[in-house]
């Protein structure tokens, strides 16, 4: 159906067909409205998209058609359309946020401009054309929803980040903490080590050199002396050199203590599992302690120097946790080879201590104990509870032959 048009008297009927054949041509729909808002021509395009054939909407109130309520469901009073107040007013105008009515009853988002149509100064109607702009529309929400989820994703990435370099600060404050403790602890036992050769070996050396002095002095006289009394001193400087020989003896027992607190001959002798045995036994004699020793591993299995020096400083650190903290009366010590994997467990029954405790910032026996086991690859867990004792249990991955 070709639409019809008030066109001016004259105009030839072949012209009306063209301009008709141009409209329907388009994509966009176009509509004419007189004052009164009635339609007074159509292309087939517009009349598609609002339902209609064109024949059926000449004489029609458009707006109450097309245009008769707001997105929502609510009333639109032609008298505050703004096609109505564009041409009244002999303006133009263009609106992309509201909706137009299909016969059905549905509605689609719509971009209208309406254009006056003046005869001179005389406004006689006015041009609408209109674009279902659905399509655009998601087009848009989608876009919107992309730039939403990257914004939220930008946002926990930034915040991820924040958490992290927040988890690094505090971790890498930790390790300072650490290495400043570790430090102390070295000074700390530089001086205990200097105290005693000082005090201990620094006294036996000066009675030593007092007797060896005596000696000599007793030596040069003994010629003037008589028989006798040379006899006699000669009884004395026996029962010195015996003195002599126990304050060597006490000096030599110093220097292995001094020696086995740097570092257990036992442990380059005759190997890890002997002087983990060793050091167990010792500290429950000195602490008066019960102790369960329970140790399950081939004899032919070795550790590398580095890994068996940590493991032992490990269960040395451990052991120290009990005698500082736990007012134990006795220790369950359980070392085994299981799933390619060496168990160390040493459970106490002591006070115990809450979780916060131990993951404390100065819980440094705690951190240079997880510090050693992660260098190995291996993992340091405690279980522990006030009223409930402790268990230190480290494992670490082993080649077995």
């Amino acid at each position: 159906m070709v639409a019809r048009f008030n066109i001016p008297p004259g105009t030839d009927a072949l012209w009306q067909q063209r301009l008709s054949l141009l409209l329907d041509s388009t994509d966009e729909g176009m509509f004419g409205i007189d004052l009164q808002g009635d339609c007074v021509f159509i292309n087939r395009p517009g009349a598609s998209l609002i339902g209609y054939e064109p024949a059926e909407l000449l004489g029609r109130n458009m707006h109450a058609l097309t245009h008769h309520s707001h997105p929502g469901g609510r009333p639109y009073l032609d008298s505050d359309c703004p096609i109505f107040n564009a041409f009244r007013q002999g303006l133009p105008c263009r609106i992309d946020s509201e909706v137009f009515w299909r016969r059905d009853g549905s509605s689609f988002p719509v971009e209208y401009s309406s254009q006056p149509i003046l005869d001179g100064t005389e406004v006689r109607g006015a041009v609408i054309t209109f674009v279902d702009i659905t399509e655009r529309r998601r087009a848009a929400e989608a876009l919107q929803r992309a730039h939403d989820a990257l914004q939220r994703s930008n946002d926990v990435l930034e915040q991820r980040v924040q958490e992290r370099t927040l988890a690094l600060s505090e971790a890498l404050g930790r390790l300072r903490e650490l290495s400043a403790y570790s430090e102390r602890v070295r000074e700390d036992e530089r001086t205990r080590i200097a105290r005693e050769v000082h005090d201990e070996l620094g006294s036996l050396l000066v009675a030593l050199k007092m007797d060896v002095n005596w000696l000599h002095k007793r030596l040069g006289e003994q010629a003037a002396r008589e028989p006798e009394a040379a006899q006699d001193m000669r009884g004395q400087m026996r029962c010195k050199c015996q003195n002599m020989s126990r304050l060597i003896e006490n000096a030599v027992d110093n220097v292995g203590r001094i020696i086995t607190d740097l570092r257990p001959s036992i442990l380059d002798h005759q190997g890890l599992w002997a002087a983990l045995e060793w050091q167990a036994h010792e500290f429950a004699q000195s602490a008066e302690l019960a102790l369960e020793w329970c140790m399950s591993v081939p004899e032919t299995l070795s550790l590398p120097e580095p890994a068996a020096m940590a493991v032992f400083r490990i269960f040395q650190e451990m052991l120290s946790n009990v005698g500082r903290h736990a007012r134990a009366s006795a220790i369950d010590v359980l070392i085994e080879l299981r799933d390619a994997q060496l168990h160390l467990r040493v459970q106490d029954n002591g006070v115990g201590a809450s979780p916060q405790a131990l993951e404390a910032p100065t819980a440094y026996g705690v951190m240079g104990m997880r510090e050693r086991a992660r260098h190995l690859g291996g993992v340091l867990s405690i279980q522990s509870a006030p009223g409930e004792g402790s268990c230190f249990h480290l494992q670490i991955p082993l080649e077995t032959p």
